[in-house]
C-alpha cells in the first residue's frame, strides 16, 4: 500500500528527527494524519525499539485518532497488526509499540510514571491552559544511545493554552526554522499548516463550516483559517486591545491633583486596589487610578480613563495559572510594600468570594486580610457580562482625546502574558474561557467597577 502525502506532510517529514516539532496553524491542516504518518515511520525505521505514546486530553477526544489508525493500519498491515481496545495499544508485526492515551489531570499521569517511549504525539495541545502535565511527560522520553528521540505536538491558536504555546514555540523563530527552547532545552521547529495545505478535503465545504461555527467572532475565524496566532491573542479581546494604544510607560509616582481652597496638602489622583484572591490559584493585585483629565508624560488622558500602574501577581513563573501557595498574611505582606512604594493605603476593592463566612463563627478572608492592615469592599461586579463590555469599551476607546479609556503600565508583566491571549468561552461567546489564566483580568474588571464611598453631609433641621 502506498500513502499519499500532502506537501505538507512531506516537509515534515524531510525535518530531521533530532529536532523536536510543533505542528501549529489553522485548522484542518492534516496536522493529526502527520503525526499517524510519523509514528508510522518511526515504528518502520526502529522496529521493537520503537515505543511510542498519543495523548489527548480526553478519551472522547481518542476516538477520531483510533478511527485514523485503524484505517492507516488496516490497510498497510492488514490482520498481522493487532490491537487491544481496552488498553487503546497497536502492536504491529515490525514489534513496534503504539499506544493511545489520556491526560487531564496530575492523577491520569500515574499510569505513566516510570515508563519509557522514544516518541511522544501531544495532541490538541492548545486544550491544556498550562504546560505542566505535558512537559512532565518529557521525564518519559527515554531510548538507546543510538536511537533519536522527539516530541511533535500539534495546536490550534484560540484555545485556553494560546498564550504559552505562542510564547514557547511561534513567536521564537520564522516557521520551519530551528530555534532553541528554553524549558527543554531542545532544538525546535514551527511547522505551520491551514485547509489550503489539505488537498484530501473539499477545501469549499470545510471553510464553510469554519465560517458557520463562529459567525460572530471574525478574529478567531481568520486564526482557523489562515493559521495567525497573532490574531487571535485570546479572540476575547483581539478586537478592541491594541499593545501601541493601550500599553503606557511605567509611572514612577501617583500624579497629585490641583490645589483647591480649603486644601491643606496636596492630594493624589483617585486610587484604589483591585484585587482577585487565590492560594493555590494566582492571586493578582493592582493599583488603578482615575485620570481627572489632564496630561502626563507628553499624553493627555481624558476624565475618568483609568490607568493601571502596579501589579503584584503570586503565580508560578512557568505555570501562570499556579499559584505559589502564600498565607494571608503573608500575600498582605506584599501588598503593603508595594503600596509604602506609592505611598498610599493598602484599600480597594475585591472580588464578592472573600467575604463569606468560612463557617459557623469563622471570619471571612477579608477579615484576615483586614487583621493584617489591607482593607477590601466588596467591587460592584454587576454580572460578568456587563463587566467584560466595560472593560471592552474602555480599552477599544483608549487614545480618543474625548472618551475615558483603559490604559496599563508595561511594568504590569502578568497582564500582557496573559490577558491579550485569553479566549472566549466555547459554550458563552459572551465570557472568558475560565480554565485559561484569567485572575488579572478578573482583577482588572474588579477595579473598573470601583465606585468611591459617597459621604453624605448631616441633615440640619431647624426646629
Amino acid at each position: 500500500m502506498k500513502i499519499e502525502l500532502s506537501d505538507f506532510q512531506n516537509k515534515v517529514c524531510e525535518i530531521p528527527e533530532n529536532f523536536d516539532l510543533f505542528l501549529g496553524g489553522g485548522r484542518g491542516g492534516a496536522k493529526s494524519f502527520t503525526m499517524a504518518i510519523l509514528a508510522l515511520r518511526h515504528c518502520e525505521q526502529y522496529k521493537e525499539k520503537a515505543r511510542v505514546l498519543y495523548i489527548r486530553q480526553t478519551y472522547r477526544g481518542l476516538s477520531d485518532f483510533e478511527n485514523l489508525t485503524r484505517e492507516i493500519f488496516g490497510q498497510l498491515y492488514r490482520n498481522k497488526a493487532s490491537y487491544n481496545q481496552s488498553e487503546n495499544v497497536w502492536k504491529l508485526p515490525n514489534g513496534g509499540y503504539f499506544e493511545m492515551g489520556q491526560l487531564e489531570s496530575p492523577r491520569d499521569y500515574d499510569k505513566y510514571q516510570g515508563r519509557s517511549f522514544t516518541l511522544l504525539l501531544l495532541d490538541e495541545v492548545g486544550q491544556y491552559s498550562t504546560p505542566q502535565l505535558l512537559d512532565r511527560l518529557r521525564s518519559n522520553l527515554r531510548g538507546p544511545k543510538d536511537m533519536p528521540i522527539r516530541i511533535v505536538m500539534s495546536g490550534n491558536p484560540g484555545g485556553t493554552g494560546h498564550h504559552w504555546i505562542a510564547k514557547r514555540y511561534v513567536f521564537k523563530n520564522a516557521p520551519w526554522k530551528p530555534f532553541q527552547e528554553e524549558n527543554s532545552g531542545r532544538e525546535w521547529v514551527y511547522a505551520p499548516s491551514t485547509f489550503l495545505d489539505n488537498p484530501f478535503i473539499d477545501q469549499n465545504e470545510y471553510k464553510k463550516q469554519l465560517e458557520a461555527s463562529c459567525p460572530t467572532d471574525p478574529e478567531l475565524l481568520r486564526a482557523w483559517l489562515e493559521g495567525d496566532w497573532a490574531v487571535a491573542r485570546g479572540a476575547y479581546f483581539a478586537s478592541v486591545m491594541d499593545e501601541k494604544r493601550n500599553a503606557i510607560e511605567p509611572w514612577k509616582e501617583i500624579p497629585l491633583l490641583p490645589f483647591k481652597w480649603g486644601d491643606t496638602k496636596a492630594k493624589k489622583w483617585e486610587h484604589w486596589l483591585a484585587h482577585d484572591y487565590g492560594s493555590s490559584a494566582p492571586s493578582a493585585t493592582y493599583i488603578m487610578l482615575r485620570s481627572p483629565g489632564k496630561e502626563i508624560n507628553g499624553q493627555y488622558f481624558p476624565k475618568d480613563s483609568i490607568i493601571i500602574v502596579d501589579e503584584l501577581v503570586t503565580s508560578d513563573p512557568v505555570a501562570l495559572n499556579d499559584g505559589l501557595g502564600y498565607t494571608i498574611p503573608h500575600l498582605a505582606e506584599y501588598i503593603k510594600e508595594m503600596c509604602l512604594k506609592w505611598d498610599i493605603r493598602a484599600e480597594g476593592v475585591a472580588d464578592d468570594a472573600i467575604f463569606s463566612k468560612h463557617g459557623s463563627g469563622a471570619g471571612s478572608i477579608a477579615d484576615e486580610f483586614k487583621r493584617e492592615g489591607v482593607f477590601f469592599r466588596k467591587a460592584h461586579k454587576a454580572d460578568r457580562k456587563s463587566g467584560w463590555e466595560k472593560m471592552r469599551r474602555m480599552l477599544q476607546d483608549a487614545g480618543k482625546p474625548d472618551k475615558p479609556g483603559l490604559y496599563i503600565s508595561r511594568h504590569c508583566e502578568y497582564f500582557w502574558q496573559t490577558v491579550p491571549y485569553l479566549g472566549r468561552d466555547p459554550r458563552n461567546a459572551e465570557d472568558l474561557d475560565t480554565r485559561g489564566p484569567d485572575h488579572g483580568a478578573d482583577a482588572v474588571r474588579y477595579g473598573i467597577g470601583y465606585e468611591p464611598r459617597v459621604t453624605l453631609s448631616p441633615r440640619i433641621i431647624n426646629i
